[in-house]
């Protein structure tokens, strides 16, 4: 290492900066690539059917949870249906606004394992609103 090398650090530094993987995911935009959502906050789709999944340990309920599939790409996510008896609310065919859950980097959050997203509205008219009886469920 003499005087001028600091070029050759430099270079250094940007060559090997792509064997670090969070880098290389950063920086080629990975993420958004394999998100089903592509990257947005939200997206619509069509209620495929609904089932319900058992919650993880030590926990015992069945937590009720739909098959959607995006009107963007087609990809199928499962996603989570928040509040009491609001599965009701939602029949197949339905149109439904999706957005994460917000587990950390992205993964399932709680006790529901490999649901990573949520149901917002139905038919263009908020859940939450729909379960607690302000509004009653639109037509399609």
């Amino acid at each position: 290492m003499g005087l001028k090398s600091a070029k050759k650090k430099m270079k250094d530094r940007k060559k090997f900066r792509w064997k670090d993987k969070n880098y290389k995911a950063k920086a080629l935009d990975l993420y958004a690539k394999s998100d089903p959502l592509g990257g947005a906050n939200q997206a619509k789709g069509i209620v495929l059917s609904k089932f319900q999944k058992e919650a993880k340990q030590p926990n015992s309920a069945m937590r009720k949870c739909c098959k959607v599939q995006l009107t963007k790409n087609g990809k199928q996510v499962s996603v989570f249906i928040p509040g009491n008896l609001a599965q009701k609310f939602i029949d197949e065919h339905d149109e439904v606004m999706i957005e994460r859950i917000g587990g950390k980097q992205g993964r399932s959050k709680g006790d529901i394992p490999g649901v990573r997203y949520r149901v917002l509205k139905v038919n263009d008219q908020s859940l939450e609103r729909l379960w607690l009886g302000k509004i009653e469920k639109g037509r399609r």
